[in-house]
């Protein structure tokens, strides 16, 4: 939410945490009520795990290695496709939803997220007003609107500090 205020300069106000059926947080934008439904992509379920602070064991480290032979574009792509696939046969219990997808994955950034625009796959049918993807957990990197399309030009990065 924050990162939207500074892109967009429209005040964005956290309201609570929701139950299932709902997207996981409202909020106002200008004083209209909206929901954000939340998701992260990560370079696979092994990274996922290691991200996420669980143990590796042997069989996670033989995937990680194995992880080495996929392109890191490749795997960025397959795995923001997926999550796109999977939260638009969705349906929630809102009349405004935006998708907020965070890259937890320390080897991407909203650079390679660009860079790979032209080939995500946005379903036909969602039921999200807007979509977004932050770049990186931080936000240091910027954020990109794939949904409606952005002019990629029309927002350069975030200003590291």
């Amino acid at each position: 939410m924050r990162l939207y205020e500074q892109r967009s300069g429209q005040p964005m106000r956290h309201i609570w945490h929701n139950e299932p059926s709902k997207p996981d947080v409202s909020c106002y934008l200008n004083g209209d009520r909206m929901d954000l439904e939340i998701a992260h992509i990560y370079g696979s379920e092994t990274e996922a795990m290691l991200i996420l602070g669980r143990e590796a064991n042997i069989r996670t480290l033989e995937a990680l290695h194995r992880l080495t032979e996929v392109p890191l574009g490749e795997r960025l792509l397959a795995a923001l496709n997926a999550v796109l696939a999977s939260k638009a046969g969705k349906h929630y219990d809102s009349e405004r939803v935006w998708l907020v997808i965070r890259n937890a994955n320390p080897l991407w950034s909203a650079e390679e997220l660009r860079a790979c625009r032209e080939r995500i796959t946005l379903p036909g049918q969602h039921p999200f007003e807007q979509i977004w993807v932050i770049g990186d957990m931080a936000g240091e990197s910027g954020i990109l609107q794939l949904y409606p399309a952005d002019s990629p030009s029309k927002h350069p990065p975030a200003p590291r500090q």
